[in-house]
């Protein structure tokens, strides 16, 4: 699968979303935060959010310290009134939707938006909760014990990476 293809695929698509109003982008850290960043610069849009999910997810007690470190080096930041907006949440991968409910969790803690829809570049399958994206580049079909890890060169261009798992 080629990221910067379906990056291609989710720029048309909110280059066609644009022309029916406005919205805000806020970006799940860390990829999807870099995928936001570039949808904005693309866009031409004036600024982007990044939420980071860190504290509200739901294995804080597993991931400790590595969650401590994503937050303080892309914490959330959403400058845009979040009240009212229609904002539309970008991820690299989704899988079980535990990370979109935590980054939900977080979105709201800033205020209550008119609309909320999510964005992806890869969607696995295998939800856990009752979560689906409003537009996805591309359903893809991964081992369950391998990780697809988006990386990001020094051009800002895309590629996925598969890793194994850790037990």
């Amino acid at each position: 699968m080629n990221a910067e293809k379906l990056y291609e695929k989710l720029l048309d698509h909110l280059r066609q979303r644009k022309q029916s109003g406005s919205f805000e982008l806020a970006g799940l850290a860390m990829g999807g935060a870099w995928i936001a960043e570039r949808l904005a610069k693309d866009l031409g849009m004036p600024h982007f959010g990044v939420i980071n999910v860190a504290f509200h997810r739901d294995d804080y007690a597993e991931k400790g310290m590595t969650a401590l470190r994503t937050s303080s080096t892309m914490p959330t930041h959403l400058p845009f009134n979040v009240n009212g907006a229609n904002i539309i949440l970008i991820d690299d991968v989704l899988l079980t939707g535990r990370t979109v409910r935590a980054a939900l969790n977080e979105l709201f803690d800033f205020g209550r938006p008119a609309q909320v829809e999510l964005m992806v570049l890869a969607d696995r399958g295998n939800r856990e909760l009752p979560i689906a994206a409003d537009f996805v580049g591309e359903k893809v079909d991964v081992a369950d014990q391998k990780i697809l890890v988006l990386e990001k060169d020094a051009a800002g261009k895309f590629s996925f990476q598969l890793e194994e798992r850790a037990s």
